[in-house]
This record gives structure tokens, sequence and C-alpha cells, in this order.
């Protein structure tokens, strides 16, 4: 991996804290070598197996996991599934080489954040982090959609009596989420303040029991309320 020019330092804080899991050494070492060269980040230990990955995660209580789906003795899925049902629990981003790997809706489904591609760039790994760490999720919404588009269509009655808690309002955001809109795009394309936007997003979680965006897509898929492919996209400018 290239190297990345290090980030300006900003106000003192911690640095965001991150366990490596890959059975493979080398792509470990350049993750921590990129990582490590940014002050607001920092690679806490490393380890090469699912299972041994859940022990260091109780050990150490990263900030962030990053878990590679394909490993021995526990494979990723698993791993963070177990991760994820720890108490006050790092959040989990999945590596995977395929952006339509089905393992990766897997993997949100048992808790993770979003995953990213192994051959992306440093700058976009970099960024994923912190984005995770400041609450929101890491699935580009192009890569959403081609991984729904892998499923069949969706129905399932837990989902969809959730999203019909959901205000009339609160629909249209969650549509505009599956979308991919960021809350800018969507305060203006609703004409309200992002602040608005941003209280509709905390409901929506909250409802749907999901914890974060990419989450509530996939509730919102398996509800019905979007589809893959054009569906998706038009759904809201039939509203």
């Amino acid at each position: 991996m290239t190297p990345v020019p290090a980030r300006p330092p900003g106000p003192a804080r911690p640095p965001i804290s991150i366990l490596l899991v890959d059975d493979q050494l080398l792509v470990r070492a350049g993750f921590r070598l990129v990582i490590e060269s940014q002050p607001d980040l920092t690679v806490v230990g490393e380890v090469g197996d699912g299972r041994a990955a859940v022990a260091e995660a109780r050990r150490l209580r990263p900030d962030i996991v990053l878990m590679d789906v394909r490993m021995p003795i526990l494979d990723g899925i698993e791993a963070t599934r177990r991760i994820t049902a720890l108490l006050d629990p790092p959040k989990v981003v999945v590596l995977t080489t395929y952006d339509v790997d089905e393992s990766a809706l897997d993997a949100i489904r048992a808790g993770a954040s979003g995953f990213l591609l192994k051959d992306g760039s440093p700058e976009d790994m970099l960024a994923s982090l912190r984005t995770v760490h400041a609450g929101d999720a890491v699935i580009a919404p192009s890569t959403t959609r081609r991984l729904l588009d892998t499923l069949a269509p969706a129905s399932d009655p837990a989902a969809a009596a959730a999203v019909a808690t959901l205000t009339d309002r609160e629909r249209d955001v969650l549509v505009a989420m599956a979308r991919g809109r960021s809350n800018a795009e969507i305060a203006e394309r609703l004409i309200v303040s992002t602040g608005t936007v941003k209280t509709h997003v905390g409901r929506i979680l909250a409802k749907l029991g999901a914890r974060d965006r990419v989450q509530a897509v996939v509730v919102a898929y398996e509800a019905g309320l979007v589809r893959p492919g054009r569906a998706t996209e038009d759904e809201l400018d039939r509203r």
C-alpha cells in the first residue's frame, strides 16, 4: 500500500483503537502500516482467526474490529456475531475481496457496521474507520444495491411490522437513505434542516432496532419498502 499523508492534528483525544483480524500476515502488516501513519488511529492488536478475534475483542476492548470474512477455526461472520453480542461491543467492519460477496450482507445481519474491499485505497479505508467510529456505516450506496440485487425479493413479517411503525416522513427519509443520500441531500430534497433529518434518522434506527444506516436499509429491503434495481431508485420519486 502507498503511504498516506498523516491527518493534521486536532484537539487532543485518545486515538481510535483498532483490532486487525486476518489470516494473512502480510495483509495485516499492510493495514497496520497505513493505520499507524495517522495520529488519530492506532492498532492495539492483531490475530489470524475468528476465535482469537472474539477473545482479543473481549480483552482489549478496541473501538473497531477490522475483520476478514474467510478465516480458519471460526469465520468472520460468526466472530462478528459473537463480538457484537458482547457488553458495550466494538464496531465491526468486515473485509471482503468482492463487492457483491453475499457474506458481507450476512456480516451486516450479524451486527457489522459495513464492509471494505481489500483492494480499496488506503484513503478510503482511513475515512471509513473514522466514519464508523463516528457512528455511521461504510457501505457505498451502489455496493449496497448490488448486494441486495444478488438476493431474491424479500418479505419478512417482522421487518414489515417494524417499518409500519414509521411515520410517512420517516419512511421518506428511510427510502432516501436506501438511495444513498447523505443527510444534507435528504434535507435539500425534503426541504428541511439537516438537524431535522438527523432527528428522523435517529428515530428510524430506534424503531427498526438497527445499529446504523446500513442495517436500516437492510430492514427496509426485507420489509419490501425498497426493492433491488431501479425500483429502489424510483421509490422516493413516486411519493
